[in-house]
């Protein structure tokens, strides 16, 4: 079963898949937002392409546990998936899942300027991680 995993920003979504057994995570992509509609579109032909039966959204709590504005934000976006995309759709705690994403590039010697351009695909890639490592 294939799980799509996201990071929701305001101006990005970073977009990762796990393998068919729901193993292992591997990023996608970055989606620029645009529209609602055209965000959708896109996540319906990543869902359709490779077979997605669940979604995971990453919520970005607080380090204390609470829910900020950005959380609300993502808790309202997840409602219109659920109602448009017609998987079940999961959240995930995803605290400094950034960072540890930013470190990994780090460590890998990847330029600034290329981190920027990849860094919420990473997020997605880390927070579907530790979502599947978990089960």
């Amino acid at each position: 079963m294939r799980i799509m995993g996201l990071d929701v920003g305001d101006k990005t979504i970073g977009v990762a898949v796990s393998d068919a057994l729901g193993w292992t995570a591997q990023g996608l992509e970055v989606i620029r937002r645009d529209t609602l509609e055209k965000d959708l579109q896109r996540l319906q032909e990543i869902i359709k392409e490779y077979e997605v039966e669940e979604i995971l959204v990453g919520l970005p709590k607080n380090m204390n546990g609470t829910l900020g504005d950005r959380a609300q934000k993502v808790l309202d976006l997840v409602e219109v998936f659920k109602e448009n995309l017609g998987l079940p759709v999961k959240l995930w705690d995803e605290r400094l899942s950034t960072v540890e994403a930013e470190k990994m590039l780090i460590k890998a010697d990847v330029s600034r300027a290329k981190r920027k351009k990849v860094i919420d695909k990473m997020a997605a890639c880390v927070i579907l991680q530790s979502y599947l490592t978990s089960r």
